[in-house]
């Protein structure tokens, strides 16, 4: 690269896919800083004149000029939980620091000269499923949804289906569960916790990991009704590599521009009779448990696309406006 060029990553060393994109600029010898949310009291931005796109950034490592910047890989966590409250800690302004620093880096990541995967104005649509699946509907079918805090309503729903399951309506990763008839005891708690019901939909589960125009798929089989958490649940599971039709990944591909997402994990299942279904769009995705599964070079391409910053946010441009 040239000289000015660098490649920032916030997160959290120890995060399989944030170690596994440093250990793969390392790799090229690409010069890239890290930004470790466990350390980020430690870290500081002086933005000059006020402007978020220019500046100095300090880490216990080195220091950056935010201009050389040229692109930034984001996974981050609520830093809140990551930084020790004991009471000394808690008056020492750790935390304050901490959140400034976190304020000012997003501030950063809203300017347009640098390529960032993904913004947080981007993975904030995760946040809202109910949001989300809206936008999915442009292109691919949704299962019949239903989000209530009536308990007639819910009993009305899954009355209309063989079968239903349940899962929260935030970005807060939850377990899917099918609906069994033990789990109307609890309908009447639905008054204090708004839940989505959806009609169960039978399938084959697809993982398309989504990087620019690229795609990387693999099949899921299992017995758990949520395939994430099978060992836990001491269920089967495998995760295959594999090929989809082009017609569904360039669905995978534009859904993710629509939303804005540089890298995407997308959730298809294919039904017996051949429709695909999405679920969800992780706009964080954990891909190095599936490459570990199935060897695919996700982290390669992601990698890929850091180093091409200014190629990939044409591209990206480009299959939106499509």
């Amino acid at each position: 690269m040239m000289d000015r060029e660098m490649v920032l990553l916030w997160g959290l060393s120890g995060d399989d896919p944030f170690d596994c994109i440093a250990a793969e600029l390392q790799r090229r010898g690409a010069r890239h800083v890290v930004v470790d949310q466990r350390q980020l009291h430690h870290v500081s931005i002086d933005a000059a004149n006020g402007d978020p796109g220019s500046g100095l950034l300090r880490t216990p490592d080195v220091e950056v000029r935010l201009e050389s910047i040229t692109a930034a890989y984001l996974r981050v966590y609520d830093v809140r939980t990551l930084l020790s409250m004991n009471a000394r800690e808690k008056g020492s302004g750790r935390i304050e620091h901490a959140l400034r620093t976190e304020r000012l880096l997003s501030s950063w990541c809203g300017q347009e000269s640098a390529l960032v995967v993904n913004p947080p104005t981007a993975m904030s649509t995760n946040n809202s499923k109910p949001y989300q699946a809206m936008r999915i509907r442009e292109f691919f079918r949704v299962p019949s949804t239903l989000i209530t805090t009536d308990r007639d309503a819910a009993e009305e729903f899954c009355a209309r289906f063989d079968a239903a399951i349940y899962k929260s309506t935030s970005g807060v990763r939850s377990i899917v569960q099918r609906l069994r008839p033990e789990h109307r005891e609890r309908f009447a708690d639905l008054r204090w916790c708004p839940t989505q019901f959806q009609e169960y939909v039978p399938g084959i589960d697809y993982r398309v990991h989504v990087v620019g125009s690229d795609t990387f798929a693999c099949r899921i089989e299992t017995d758990a009704d949520d395939y994430r958490y099978a060992g836990k649940q001491g269920a089967r599971r495998t995760i295959t590599p594999c090929t989809i039709p082009d017609s569904v990944a360039g669905r995978a591909i534009a859904l993710s521009a629509a939303l804005e997402l540089h890298l995407a994990g997308v959730d298809l299942r294919c039904t017996p009779d051949g429709e695909w279904f999405c679920f969800e769009v992780n706009p964080s995705p954990e891909f190095a448990f599936y490459a570990s599964w199935t060897d695919q070079p996700i982290g390669d391409a992601l990698a890929t696309m850091l180093l091409s910053s200014p190629n990939a946010a044409r591209e990206l441009e480009a299959i939106g406006q499509q």
